[in-house]
């Protein structure tokens, strides 16, 4: 027996080699960084001014993707990165095709296994609306993050490297999985559906005033204390893939002295539907309510929604919405309502199954 003992010990320590080697691949594997990609659409983050004091009257749109990863090169500590430019332009320019080719993109590149999350860099000015158009066309549970800036680059204390940062972060997290598409400024985390640009020019301009955010960025991790109870990307019903054109929707604003001639005018232009965002609780003018109704009797989908900013719109309060068939935007604001009503039509223009998808994303 004494002359198997070296084979058997040599058996053992290629066993014990091969386990430390095998432990060494799982600890490799544990400590891989994520796989984002930046998808850079313009905007502010990407923007330049004359001076280090110029915060407004500068130029939006001046900076590429490649620029933006390379100025924030601690990106490499929290991510394996990589960067598309899809567009380069001022958000208020954005359009319902270029919110179809994101759509499209986002959701090929999210069905790649190699691709684990996603940023998007935005224009403040319309980013609100490209979270939400996304939060109900992205399929996948994989974070979707916007982040944008309210200075530029070029500026004092910009706040776009430390934006991008923390999305990049965030969009790397397994915390966020399955959050919906959310939107990351200022070191707060706030959900597509209910995030506002709430000041012109400040770095604290995206809020959730009444429903609230979601959570944190601090030391470099996302802290999250509550979460969307509304259905959104992978459990939403609409499908863009096959998309080219989204139906035409505008938005009517309700205001003192306030008369038809706008409606009129949409509704000649050949909009399928409308949102008043009337006054108060949604309340609809004698000299708005008649050209309202008739627009529904044309088969113009009716939306009342509240220039107010906060509060339910309910149902059969400042009108009698069964009777004139009119839909309720409940908390959405008038450019969220508009996005879902545009999806909504894709697949109905039933006045009930309409007003259900507002209760329920």
């Amino acid at each position: 027996m004494s002359h198997n003992l070296p084979d058997r010990l040599v058996r053992t320590v290629q066993t014990l080699l091969a386990c430390t080697m095998l432990l060494g691949s799982y600890a490799g594997a544990a400590e891989k960084l994520a796989n984002v990609t930046i998808l850079a659409t313009g905007g502010t983050i990407a923007g330049s001014g004359a001076s280090a004091t110029t915060t407004v009257g500068y130029t939006a749109a001046t900076v590429g993707v490649d620029t933006l990863i390379k100025a924030v090169p601690e990106l490499s500590n929290v991510a394996q990165v990589k960067g598309e430019q899809v567009f380069q332009i001022a958000s208020e320019n954005m359009t319902n095709e270029h919110w179809l080719a994101l759509a499209k993109r986002v959701n090929t590149l999210l069905a790649q296994a190699d691709v684990d999350g996603i940023v998007i860099t935005h224009g403040t000015d319309t980013l609100e609306e490209t979270a939400y158009f996304l939060d109900l066309t992205v399929k996948s549970k994989k974070p979707v993050v916007l982040v944008g800036a309210m200075r530029p680059g070029t500026a004092l204390s910009a706040d776009g490297p430390i934006n991008l940062y923390n999305a990049v972060l965030l969009a790397a997290s397994r915390d966020a999985v399955g959050k919906g598409v959310l939107v990351a400024l200022n070191d707060q985390i706030h959900s597509a559906r209910d995030v506002s640009k709430t000041n012109t020019s400040t770095p604290d301009s995206f809020k959730t005033p009444e429903l609230g955010l979601l959570g944190y960025i601090q030391g470099g991790k996302p802290y999250f204390y509550r979460a969307s109870t509304r259905k959104h990307t992978v459990d939403a019903e609409f499908d863009v893939s096959k998309l080219t054109t989204l139906p035409q929707v505008d938005i009517v604003y309700g205001y003192a002295n306030v008369g038809p001639v706008a409606l009129n005018a949409l509704v000649a232009a050949g909009a399928k539907g409308i949102i008043h965002a009337g006054v108060g609780d949604g309340s609809l003018a004698a000299t708005v309510k008649p050209a309202l109704v008739a627009a529904r009797k044309q088969g113009v989908v009716i939306v009342r929604a509240s220039r107010v900013g906060q509060g339910i719109l309910a149902r059969n309060g400042e009108a009698n919405d069964d009777e004139l068939d009119f839909v309720a935007a409940d908390t959405l604001s008038a450019q969220k309502a508009r996005i879902l009503l545009m999806l909504a039509l894709t697949k109905t223009s039933d006045t009930k199954a309409i007003q259900q998808m507002f209760y329920t994303y």
